[in-house]
């Protein structure tokens, strides 16, 4: 008997810094989310696609949930919240450092939902079996129809029974994307994405989240990809930080991205980058809008 193609939404959701990239990185096996320490790394919804013959499960990180302080902020917040209204399974991570009520008002949307809950607790490395223990307890408590899982998703301790967990409760469905696509977003995405990966390793304080890249050119032959890059900023002071002494950090900046863009996309670039000032960006709706961000 033919078995039934199933395909469904994974969306993962939580506060910043818990895990949320990783574990995406590890269930869909590809470098699709940016990760770094910093908070507030992704700032949209990035879906990574895995197929097998019968099934295809749509994967979707969304940002840390903030309260918002400016427009930007207001945009990620929207991410994350409709990722709770078009799930199939919905990932709830959280980890062993943060408190169960980090984020009530957040929690509560997510008491409601219909779909299954499977609440992932992170970084299990970092704890006992007692204070896990008292933890999973406080969990079940707040949200008990979710499924409890401890995880590690750095060590990939348990991945493999969430992976098996989110197969198990995939609806029968067609597939809703090409067989073969790894993601929704396009190969300028991803630039961009590693661009702002390798400037938030680089620069310290503020200057990475007033920061927007953007792909002006992807030109793509047998041989090679040619790039050129916009770095946004919003301030002149900003534009002299990021160029740096006699153009030196923009230098190595460009070589670190070079050299992942290489490797994601498996063949030589060359990468040109410039920097621009855009006043106050992250409070401009058009300009937001067009850097594909989601307003009300």
């Amino acid at each position: 008997m033919e078995r039934k193609h199933k395909s469904g939404f994974v969306n993962i959701v939580g506060n910043p810094n818990v895990g949320k990239s990783t574990l995406m990185n590890r269930l869909v096996g590809e470098r699709i989310s940016i990760i770094t320490s910093k908070a507030q790394t992704t700032r949209h919804r990035i879906m990574g696609i895995v197929n097998t013959e019968d099934m295809q499960i749509v994967y979707s990180d969304t940002p840390g949930v903030l309260h918002p302080n400016y427009k930007l902020q207001e945009s990620m917040l929207n991410f994350s919240e409709s990722a709770l209204g078009d799930a199939d399974v919905l990932l709830y991570v959280t980890d062993v450092i943060e408190t169960v009520d980090k984020n009530e008002e957040f929690l509560l949307k997510v008491q409601k939902v219909d779909c299954p809950v499977l609440l992932l607790i992170n970084k299990i490395d970092q704890t006992n079996q007692a204070d896990l223990e008292k933890l999973v307890a406080q969990w079940k408590e707040l949200l008990p129809k979710a499924e409890i899982i401890p995880i590690s998703a750095l060590s990939k301790f348990n991945i493999d029974y969430v992976k098996q967990r989110v197969e198990d409760l995939m609806p029968d469905s067609p597939p809703y994307f090409e067989k073969d696509a790894l993601t929704d977003k396009p190969a300028r995405f991803f630039v961009t994405e590693i661009i702002r990966e390798k400037i938030l390793l680089y620069y310290q304080k503020e200057i990475p989240y007033s920061v927007e890249a953007v792909v002006e050119l992807f030109k793509e032959d047998d041989e090679m990809i040619h790039i050129k890059a916009l770095i946004i900023v919003e301030r002149d002071s900003q534009k002299g930080i990021i160029i740096g002494h006699k153009g030196q950090a923009l230098k190595k900046v460009g070589a670190m991205a070079r050299k992942d863009i290489e490797r994601f996309f498996g063949k030589k670039v060359f990468l040109e980058m410039f920097v621009k000032v855009e006043k106050d960006w992250r409070n401009r709706d058009n300009i937001l809008k067009n850097f594909g961000y989601q307003l009300d």
